[in-house]
């Protein structure tokens, strides 16, 4: 016999309170002072029940979803970034929101858009890794279908959108500078050959080569795969390349292809000081101890705010925020 569903009827009945009470409740509406007491009753015969809100019927009540799209990423950048994500997805539920994920391979940005738009989500959160920009139209395209906020995670802005500006440069930037400063004047900068990545390693490129003008010093773009062979590959005809250091994109990387240069019997400083990104706590482990760039990303809860905000006022203008910080944390590898 099949079981029967049950209802928000069935939990104000067993909880001993009206159906809107229960609906206040399980909605997490904060506009109606109810009491613990009954918040924990309700809450307990929902859990008895097995009941479970309606979103569809909640969405039509509100005129929009609780939901937070999120187009998943071809690759995540590195460890670090990847626990941002994870503590945001943890903010925004407890911001009452869902957060789905949504995968668009082989769509461009605005024709992403649409199919982001079919799921009515209150917000769109698309970041650089996903390799199909989302441009102005696309934003045009979620606004008319009634998403309320879209907020773009990255290097440049979209017009339209709110952004979170995350300067790759910056990274480049330090890292070279730190490289500068300690007298290396032939620096190769690793360039990683996996695809999804350029969004991050050519700006950081592009960062050193900043550093260096008006210094003499001379930049060479150093393409690796995150792979032993590769990496004892470019250690093979490292002394042809004649570099003195090299910034190696991020720590992972970095400790990648100092091994590979080491085991070559080339000397890690003295023949070419090698530098990361990221301040993995394995790079601390090393000997020599990695050189790196320590990046201050935001918090999960910072973004989850940003976007709550964006959602409660969707008529705003769009903001920006600059949240990407860098420091040079010198050790032995340089």
């Amino acid at each position: 016999m099949e079981r029967s569903v049950p209802t928000s009827a069935d939990v104000a009945r067993l909880a001993g309170v009206s159906r809107a009470t229960v609906s206040y409740v399980l909605n997490n509406t904060s506009s109606v002072r109810i009491s613990e007491p009954t918040r924990r009753r309700v809450r307990e015969a929902a859990r008895e029940l097995g009941y479970v809100p309606h979103a569809a019927a909640r969405s039509l009540r509100a005129g929009h979803t609780r939901m937070v799209l999120m187009p998943a990423p071809e690759v995540v950048a590195s460890p670090l970034y990847s626990g941002l994500f994870n503590e945001l997805h943890w903010a925004l539920s407890r911001l009452d929101y869902t957060v789905v994920q949504f995968g668009s391979a082989g769509q461009s940005g605005d024709q992403a858009a649409r199919a982001w738009a079919e799921l009515r989500p209150a917000a769109v959160l698309t970041y650089s890794t996903f390799s199909a920009r989302l441009g102005a139209r696309g934003v045009d395209v979620l606004k008319r279908s009634g998403v309320r906020a879209v907020i773009t995670l990255g290097q440049e802005r979209t017009e339209g959108a709110h952004a979170v500006l995350m300067d790759q440069r910056a990274v480049g930037r330090c890292a070279g500078d730190h490289l500068l400063a300690r007298g290396r004047r032939r620096i190769g900068v690793v360039v990683p050959e996996e695809p999804g990545l350029e969004a991050y390693s050519l700006p950081r490129l592009e960062g050193v080569r900043r550093a260096a003008q008006g210094t003499g010093a001379e930049i060479t773009e150093v393409p690796l795969a995150y792979d032993e062979g590769s990496a004892a590959r470019l250690a093979g005809r490292w002394r042809r390349l004649a570099l003195d250091g090299v910034f190696a994109y991020n720590d992972e990387y970095a400790m990648l292809l100092m091994r590979a240069l080491q085991d070559e019997g080339i000397g890690v400083p003295d023949e070419t000081a090698v530098m990361g990104a990221d301040d993995l706590m394995l790079g601390r482990l090393l000997r020599p101890r990695l050189s790196t760039v320590r990046i201050e990303l935001p918090s999960g809860r910072e973004l989850a705010e940003i976007v709550d905000r964006a959602v409660r006022d969707p008529g705003a203008p769009p903001e920006v925020h600059k949240v990407l910080g860098v420091t040079p944390v010198p050790r032995e590898s340089t």
